[in-house]
């Protein structure tokens, strides 16, 4: 992207999906990759630069956003920062409380957490896709993902700690022989109890399955959706000046429901997923 000559349809399409990779590559060092293949070098270890900047400095701005809101919280005539900030917390309360029946104090913060997060995130990709790729690459930045949201990493990160939550609520809640047995007397199970041993292992590998699928389904999911929303306005851009205004546009719009239903989907199976960890068979 760089370079004078414009660049093909696959290079730009390549260049948009590529991160910005910090990582120790076998022949230079720690350096940051130039391309898919430098990126592929440095393993598992790589740092993807821009999806950690983006998704910390959103993630600071849900807090400073609604520590002013709490801090601007009034019994008189509310402002409008007020009203934001609590339509947006009733609304996950509403939520929490007609899904989960036990008790605790985590699983408000942690909705509303996972939903406000998730959906400034997502918000990103409504940003013209080449306005900060443009913008960085003039200082010398050679890629910049703005959206966390399409970076696997990120979303895979985001469900591995509800399912951290999930085995450590499920032992604490249950005790550990409690949830092991969840696991190996489910869905099948016999008043004989050699016929219950035989189920076992029909059981450990159902319920191991099950388990397993539940934050790789959360994390693909979300991470499946955002990151075909953001190849079809990369797409959009390639085309010419008048097509992408009328492209663009119906599909901003279309994507504003995408973008909110995917961080209400990520948030409302946080909390069943928590909420079956506090449930008693």
């Amino acid at each position: 992207m760089a370079s004078s000559e414009a660049p093909t349809t696959s290079e730009y399409i390549q260049h948009h999906l590529q991160n910005l990779v910090l990582g120790v590559h076998p022949e230079h060092g720690l350096s940051i990759a130039h391309g898919a293949e430098d990126a592929a070098a440095m393993g598992f270890w790589a740092i993807h630069l821009d999806s950690m900047f983006w998704s910390i400095t959103l993630g600071a701005l849900f807090c400073w956003l609604f520590k002013k809101g709490a801090e601007a919280f009034t019994s008189g005539v509310p402002g409008g920062l007020q009203n934001f900030v609590e339509t947006i917390v009733e609304f996950v309360d509403t939520n929490v409380k007609d899904t989960f029946s036990g008790k605790s104090d985590l699983i408000g913060p942690l909705a509303l957490t996972v939903f406000v997060w998730i959906f400034l995130m997502n918000l990103m990709d409504l940003i013209p896709v080449d306005f900060i790729p443009r913008a960085t690459e003039a200082v010398g930045i050679p890629y910049m993902k703005v959206v966390p949201s399409t970076d696997v990493n990120i979303t895979f990160g985001l469900s591995l700690s509800v399912f951290a939550l999930m085995i450590y609520y499920g032992i604490k809640i249950k005790g550990f022989g409690g949830f092991l047995g969840e696991l190996a007397f489910q869905p099948f199970s016999s008043d004989n109890i050699f016929i219950k041993i035989l189920f076992v292992p029909v059981n450990l590998l159902l319920e191991g399955v099950s388990l397993i699928a539940k934050p790789i389904s959360l994390a693909l999911r979300l991470f499946g959706n955002m990151y075909a929303g953001e190849l079809i306005f990369i797409l959009i851009a390639l085309l010419p000046f008048w097509a992408q205004w009328a492209l663009s546009v119906p599909w901003a719009i279309f994507h504003i429901l995408v973008i909110t239903l995917q961080a209400f989907i990520f948030m409302m199976l946080t909390i069943v997923y928590l909420a079956m960890a506090h449930e008693h068979h």
